[in-house]
């Protein structure tokens, strides 16, 4: 966490899109994982998605199917036939704050975090104060993770000393507890502002960038995340400090999980490919994977019936 904000870094910030756009056009083609590693890889993703719920209509019960999944995400029948007996889990459960106690409770020996999103999720637009004591709250429940929206307003109207304290201020709040970024990019307009934002985030004590909430029209876009993860390795070359990051909102197919961790290796690299410094935000991508898995195992697709989420 930085004392005070680099404010002169900020005005140097330009994105070209079209180069983002022909490096992804070309990493997708040529780097794409040879249908050999697909296995490996996709027990990678299910390491490291944030299996999520968090919907009005949310209950008790539902809470504690999606931890059951978390435990157990893949059937152990096409493990086994794949020849994988490592016992695997997702990165974490995230919920809303009221869900924790309920998620506690299934997850209490399995070492699956937490997460709670917190700051008047999604929209962040509550007083400082009020937002501050929902991150206090939901660390008092048991979170071991807190994923903070930022108010984007302040981002949109270049207030970022008034955004840096105010995610500094989440930090304190948080205590020891790894706290995620939420930008919410879809509303941000520009990749120049992704990137400030990203960087803002950094500089104020983020452990994690996330993208979206997932309630926004756009949310995790690869334009946006290599605009975010460019933006990691270059505080990473600054600051020998390496923050995490989370695309979350739209990412369903397995195929779309391993473009994810293509753009994370080729600009990353190996090292960030673990759930310490790489998530996915999904609830319905693990049920896709599953399939996949499944058809490695035995030839064929089973319905989604039959691999449910929760």
């Amino acid at each position: 966490m930085f004392t005070n904000l680099e404010t002169n870094l900020l005005s140097k910030i330009k994105v070209n899109t079209p180069a983002v756009r022909q490096r992804l056009a070309t990493m997708f083609t040529r780097r794409a994982i040879k249908q050999g590693s697909q296995i490996a890889y996709y027990i990678k993703a299910i390491e490291s998605i944030d299996l999520t719920t968090l919907q009005a209509d949310d209950t008790e019960t539902n809470v504690r199917r999606l931890c059951e999944k978390a435990i157990n995400p893949v059937n152990p029948k096409f493990l086994n036939q794949l020849g994988f007996d490592k016992k695997i889990k997702v990165g974490a459960v995230c919920v809303y704050e009221r869900m924790i106690p309920y998620a506690k409770e299934v997850l209490i020996n399995s070492e699956i975090p937490i997460a709670a999103v917190s700051t008047d999720f999604p929209a962040g637009q509550t007083s400082l104060d009020n937002r501050l004591s929902q991150i206090e709250h939901a660390v008092k429940l048991g979170a071991n993770e807190i994923d903070v929206v930022i108010n984007r307003e302040l981002l949109l109207t270049n207030q970022y000393k008034k955004l840096f304290d105010e995610i500094k201020e989440m930090k304190k709040s948080c205590g020891n507890t790894h706290m995620k970024v939420i930008l919410g990019t879809g509303q941000l307009g520009t990749l120049e502002t992704v990137w400030r934002g990203s960087e803002v985030a950094m500089q104020a004590g983020a452990d994690f960038i996330k993208t979206s909430t997932g309630f926004e029209q756009i949310n995790a876009t690869f334009s946006v995340g290599l605009t975010m993860i460019r933006a990691i390795r270059n505080f990473y070359e600054r600051t020998g400090k390496k923050i995490g990051f989370k695309p979350a909102g739209g990412i369903k197919t397995a195929a779309d999980s391993l473009k994810w961790l293509t753009l994370i290796k080729e600009e990353l690299g190996d090292e960030w490919l673990n759930p310490k410094l790489f998530r996915i935000g999904a609830s319905t991508l693990l049920a896709d994977i599953e399939r996949q898995l499944q058809h490695f195992a035995t030839g064929g697709y089973g319905s989604n019936r039959y691999n449910p989420i929760s």
